[in-house]
This record gives C-alpha cells, structure tokens and sequence, in this order.
C-alpha cells in the first residue's frame, strides 16, 4: 500500500474531494499540520509521493515561518528520488520556488471562476489534459509563480499567465484549486482574515457573485477534477528513478 505524504497549513485549506479519491484508492496518509506543529520535521524517507497544500501565507514569509523552509527540504528530497509531487497554490509556488523560478505578488488577486487555457503541452500531458480546455476552475490567490527552467508550462489563464506546469515525469503545480467543493467555497467567502487581506489591498470580494458562478461552473470542474487527480495518483508508487538536483540553501 503506498503511503502519501501531506503538507496542510490551515484548517481552513484542507484536501477536500482529494481526500475521498486518495481514500479510495488505498493509500495511507500522513498529515503535517504546520499551523499546529511549526516545529515538525518530517522525513519523506517512507512515502512514495507529497502533496503540498495552499495557505494564507507566501514563500517570502520563510524569513518568519521556518515551517516553509522545511516544507522546501521536503520537496527537493522528494524530487531528488523522483517521487511524485503536486503542490497546490501556495504548494506550487513552493515547489517553483524550489526549482529556482521567481514567486512574486501579482498585480490583482485572482478569486472566484476563470478560464484555464491549456497550452499545446497541456493538452498531450498525462494528468493536465484531462482538463476540459477553457473551462473555468476555481481560484484564490495573490500571488503567482513563473514557470521553472526545464519545466513545461501546462496552463494559464488571461489575467495571470502561467497557472500549472510539470517538472520531470511526476513534479506538478497548479496554482488553482481543483479539489475544491461547495462548502469549502462558503468558508472561504466567510472568512473575515481572508476578506479583510483582500479589502486591504482593494479587492473587495462579491460573495453572492462567486457563488452564483460556482452554481454553474462547481458540477462540470467536479468531475474534470477527478479525472486529473485520479492521473496524478496513478504515478504514486511507480519504481523510483534518482537523478541530481542543484543543492540549495533555503533562507
């Protein structure tokens, strides 16, 4: 049975219908909750792939969330022993981080539906082309990543550019969230902290109006969701393969 590792670093950003789908399948799990445990060191030694959660927080945030910087470690040993690895909004701007591209503030938050355009890449990808192209997926983010050098760019939308990519055979970051549903839209839409950052930098956020849009555009990412996770978990537990990375010192 393989075993998955998983970064969360609020309640509030779980797996959501990930979860159900990893369940399903078999694989166990550990969770690493750094809002509870700043200080966990976890080895990656006995898991056959990582998944790296979103957050409130961003990469530039390492300088006073030594967690980040951990979580950083985590990833390159994972890649160094080409085990599988999908990070999810902040997830992937970690894992671009890690793989030496720029993660900066963007210009206008991306919140509620937007279209994601696959590239020529994206389309033929294993996992990514199971995404219907153009369909809107869900988003909530401020910042954005640039694709890595020799990773391949999957994805963008028109308002920020590159939004997924694949590094090596197993390496993959989106910098939307596909997993996810209903009642994890609504905590988000009440969550005063996540309001107010957005209101602070003037970008006040219409809840009636994302939640209408999620009526339509919720059922159809659904089931393009599994379909794309399911590709994803298809690599878990695949022979290792070692190949050399640069070191790096994350400060």
């Amino acid at each position: 049975m393989s075993r998955l590792l998983v970064f969360q670093h609020v309640a509030a950003e779980p797996l959501g219908t990930l979860d159900a789908l990893i369940r399903q399948r078999g694989h166990r799990m550990r969770f690493v909750n750094f809002e509870r445990d700043p200080d966990a060191q976890p080895s990656t030694d006995r898991y056959r792939g990582l998944i790296v959660l979103g957050g409130p927080m961003n990469v530039e945030d390492r300088t006073h969330r030594q967690h980040l910087l951990t979580e950083m470690r985590a990833i390159e040993s994972m890649l160094k022993e080409d085990k599988p690895v999908l990070g999810i909004c902040l997830g992937a701007q970690l894992l671009a981080h890690v793989l030496g591209a720029p993660v900066v503030q963007h210009e206008t938050p991306e919140i509620g539906w937007h279209a994601l355009k696959l590239t020529d890449a994206g389309r033929n990808d294993p996992v990514m082309s199971h995404h219907t192209d153009g369909a809107p997926v869900f988003q909530w983010h401020r910042y954005r990543f640039d694709v890595p050098e020799g990773a391949v760019h999957l994805a963008e939308t028109a308002s920020c550019g590159p939004q997924a990519f694949r590094h090596g055979d197993n390496a993959y970051g989106f910098q939307f969230h596909m997993e996810v549903d209903e009642p994890l839209i609504s905590r988000w839409l009440a969550n005063r902290a996540y309001l107010d950052e957005l209101a602070e930098h003037g970008h006040p956020v219409d809840a009636a109006q994302v939640m209408s849009e999620t009526d339509r555009h919720l059922p159809p990412m659904r089931s393009q969701a599994e379909a794309v996770f399911n590709a994803f978990l298809d690599l878990v537990g695949m022979p290792e393969r070692r190949y050399t990375l640069p070191s790096r010192e994350w400060v």
